[in-house]
């Protein structure tokens, strides 16, 4: 198999024309087949018909004893030994479906993912446009004239048939399967192919699609003659010819006053006929006095939201000086083309936005577009009404909640190079750009830039990749850096610049509750003596606000003990340990080690075991019973589900209509709100203690991002922080803002382990609906994977099996396997078969 390399940085080309030894030319194709089909390129010759045919284009291919849809990718150096079939004919789609720039990326993300290579183009496309190929006719000019002109062909049957044809596509373009002839499919096919012969009809391939096609409308345009006419009618003349009827009088006098300077009026064919009837505009096109013409209507996501609702860009002389030094330093890596990552590691409310808009406008002016990604929908909009107002320019935004004709359409101008700021979640990372002056990461940190999916993708790093293939400046922006990202930016990989203060506002007071001593003090609600206390005092009359924030994630419990608040965990792994209802066992996730549930707490003796829960529905009912005066609005999973809801709850936020906002880690990121003066962390023990070893770089970057949101405008902010573990490192490290003895730790521990920076790690998973057969297979491939390792001297090493912490999903009983190391992929030999299935870079081990 033939793959695209990593091109340079900045490097001017990265297709390259090939030949094969012979002479002849050969491409690589991923071929869109199901199954272990489409896990690699297959060699195809390009015949000479197809001479100009570029990489990324889509082609028809005999693929076994069927044809299939592919994507051209790569040159072929050389043909297979058992030789290589022509490619049967071009798919039209207006030119390459995909950029060079994005092609090699699609390679990489492939090889470095083991994620088959069609998939990978799959997810770089608007969803549905692979989903229907169909044979296209239309009418060449010739044949457009013979169409018009009556007569001008024969009488006989076969004649009669090609001009009825001909009048068929006179409408426009169809798919052959809807035209009608008089002798069948074969028949009309072969009418058609001899039309093809005279240059009346031209025949195509072409994909379109399954609800990601373009959308159009009928406009009406007026014509000289109508402008004439409508301003005879307007000075009480008479026109020629027969007079107008009402309706058709009114509308051509609204043609004429929506006419801008020497450009003609027109207007939309429907908005006409809503308010002149069906017919009237068809009566003036008959006249001579309009036409009629089809356009395109693209869906836009921002259309009805007003620019400029957030934002306020500050001069270069008002930027503090850390702010001024990244600046410079971003805007240097732009000009050398230097794709060295820069993190950006300031606190909370620091000015990083301010960087960012400056970097994008660098990027501009040198010609350039900007790709910005965020981690959450929510998001994506605060941003892009920030960019909006700050910079004029073109933004497209990219995400899975807008619709499929919205993502088809920003995408079509992506690829079209009609935007100049692409803003979106992680799928925003495999836009169509053909080239890209800047990449910004906000919240680099963030679990949700890993997709649960194939490819199962980090966008982070496939924005690094992406930076080294463009020769871009890449900035990775966090108030809580990743402990990898700390760690290479300590060995000098990355460079850093730090913010170590706010512009606006200072940084919240933080006051630690320990639940323990609430409970003993007989509170037994969610809400603590001191939160409820500071939610009564929160003046709303004059405009203060408060967050309430969950630490919450996944839904299996840690048991601990509620007086003492220890939480049993592995002796090998020292990783707290998940109870699990089937089988009412203690396991190690990390180890697969069982242990028997205790009935009483192994430290302090206590009967009073918890099982830490509770939701946001539940912390939002609450509030409502407890202070019925406070306007209280919520955002979790639940609720960005919905198509704009998150919208119109953060804009709710923004704008004063709510008090109190409740939610997971979707409300710590991102909202720059100055009358946020209270944050209060409801539950800060469930994801604390969860059995993976990111759990506490989770919490402590939770707690940071949460307490962070008070504060910064000209009032005070507090922050309330509920635990059980006021003593545990993430805990304190939050609490008093002093984080270096904290990723210390979290870096020697991975260290320890070989977990980035300093290794790699790889998780398999097995489902079945059989639970002895799961654990059967996990255990063989456990097994053949040590040998294989042993065989081959690898430095890694195999963890387990050991049962998914969610054990069953979907009637199937899981389990992983987890390879660590220097290169864990090497030993699986590009893949692994069902029903396993693989996740390189895991964000999770769980």
């Amino acid at each position: 198999m033939t793959v695209l390399r990593d091109a340079a940085p900045g490097e001017a080309s990265l297709l390259g024309l090939g030949e094969t030894a012979g002479g002849a030319r050969a491409v690589e194709v991923a071929v869109d087949a199901a199954g272990r089909g489409g896990d690699r390129t297959y060699t195809y010759l390009v015949p000479d018909a197809l001479a100009d045919l570029d990489l990324g284009e889509a082609v028809l291919v005999e693929f076994g004893r069927r044809q299939a849809l592919g994507i051209v990718v790569a040159e072929a150096s050389e043909l297979p030994a058992t030789g290589a079939k022509p490619i049967v004919d071009r798919v039209r789609a207006d030119g390459p479906l995909l950029p060079s720039l994005t092609l090699a990326l699609a390679s990489g993300i492939a090889r470095h993912y083991l994620a088959p290579p069609a998939l990978v183009l799959r997810a770089m496309l608007p969803p549905g446009l692979l989903e229907r190929l169909e044979l296209l006719a239309e009418l060449t000019p010739d044949g457009a004239m013979a169409a018009r002109q009556a007569g001008a062909v024969g009488a006989d049957a076969a004649a009669r048939a090609a001009a009825d044809l001909l009048d068929q596509l006179a409408r426009g373009p169809r798919p052959v399967r809807d035209l009608a002839g008089p002798d069948g499919r074969a028949g009309l096919l072969r009418r058609l192919r001899a039309l093809e012969a005279e240059g009346r009809v031209s025949l195509g391939w072409t994909l379109l699609g399954a609800g990601a096609g373009p959308r159009y409308e009928r406009w009406i345009r007026l014509l000289d003659a109508g402008r004439a006419a409508g301003e005879a009618l307007a000075a009480g003349e008479k026109g020629p010819g027969r007079p107008l009827g009402p309706r058709q009088a009114d509308l051509l006098a609204e043609l004429v006053a929506a006419r801008t300077g020497e450009l003609p009026g027109e207007l939309p064919a429907a908005e006409l006929a809503a308010r002149h009837g069906p017919t009237a505009a068809a009566g003036l096109v008959r006249r001579g006095l309009a036409e009629a013409e089809v356009r395109e209507r693209p869906r836009r996501p921002l259309a009805k939201r007003p620019a400029g609702r957030r934002g306020g860009r500050p001069a270069a002389s008002d930027l503090l000086p850390a702010q001024a030094e990244a600046v410079d330093r971003i805007v240097t890596a732009i000009a050398a083309r230097d794709p060295r990552p820069l993190l950006l590691d300031g606190v909370t409310g620091g000015g990083k936005t301010a960087i960012y808009v400056e970097a994008i406008a660098a990027s501009l002016e040198a010609g350039r577009p900007a790709l910005v990604l965020v981690p959450e929908i929510a998001l994506a909009l605060p941003l892009v009404d920030r960019l909006r107002a700050d910079l004029d320019a073109r933004v497209a935004l990219v995400h899975s909640g807008l619709g499929e004709g919205e993502r088809s359409d920003e995408w079509r101008r992506i690829r079209a190079g009609d935007v100049d700021i692409v803003v979106g979640t992680r799928l925003a990372v495999v836009a169509p750009l053909a080239d890209v002056g800047v990449i910004i990461v906000d919240e680099e940190h963030d679990a949700a830039y890993k997709s649960d999916r194939t490819p199962r993708l980090q966008a982070r790093d496939v924005a690094i990749r992406l930076a080294g293939l463009a020769g871009a400046a890449i900035v990775l922006g966090s108030a809580t850096p990743a402990v990898e990202s700390i760690g290479r930016a300590r060995t000098g990989d990355y460079d850093r610049v730090v913010l170590p203060a706010r512009p606006v506002g200072a940084a919240p007071t933080v006051e630690v509750v320990d639940l323990r001593a609430e409970l003993a003090a007989g509170q037994r609600g969610l809400l603590s003596r001191s939160l409820a206390g500071a939610l009564a005092g929160l003046d709303t009359a004059g405009g203060e606000q408060a967050i309430l924030v969950l630490n919450r994630r996944g839904t299996a419990s840690v048991v601990l003990c509620r007086d003492c608040g220890y939480v049993q965990a592995c002796p090998d792994c020292e990783r707290p340990l998940v109870y699990h209802q089937a089988g009412t066992t203690l396991r190690c996730h990390h180890c697969g080690r069982a242990t028997p549930l205790a009935s009483r707490c192994p430290s302090c003796g206590s009967p009073r075991i918890r099982y830490l829960g509770g939701g946001t529905e539940r912390v939002e009912r609450e509030v409502r019973d407890t202070f019925p005066g406070l306007r209280v609005g919520r955002l979790d999973r639940d609720v960005v589900e919905h198509r704009g809801a998150a919208e119109r709850v953060i804009d709710a936020f923004a704008e004063g209509r709510l008090d109190v906002l409740v939610g997971t880690s979707l409300v710590t990121k991102g909202l720059d709100i100055p009358s946020v003066t209270l944050v209060g962390i409801v539950s800060s023990d469930v994801a604390l203690n969860l059995p993976d070893e990111r759990a506490a770089e989770r919490t402590y970057q939770l707690l940071v991002q949460a307490i962070g949101r008070a504060g910064r405008g000209e009032r005070p902010g507090h922050a309330i922080v509920q635990t059980y573990q006021p003593d545990h490192p993430a805990i304190v490290a939050a609490a008093t803002g002093d984080r270096t003895a904290f990723y210390d730790a979290e870096l020697e521990l991975r260290e320890r382990f070989g977990s980035p920076p300093f290794g790699r790690l790889v998780k398999l998973t097995v489902g079945l609906a059989d639970p002895a057969a799961a654990e059967n297979e996990a255990k063989a491939m456990a097994t053949r994977l040590r040998e294989r390792a042993a065989e081959r001297g690898a430095a890694m090493t195999v963890v387990g099996p050991a049962p998914a912490y969610i054990a069953r999903r979907a009637d199937r009983w899981r389990w992983n396997i987890v390879l660590r190391g220097v290169d864990p992929v090497a030993i699986l030999d590009g893949g692994v078969d069902a029903p396993w299935s693989v996740d390189v870079d895991p964000e999770s081990l769980l």
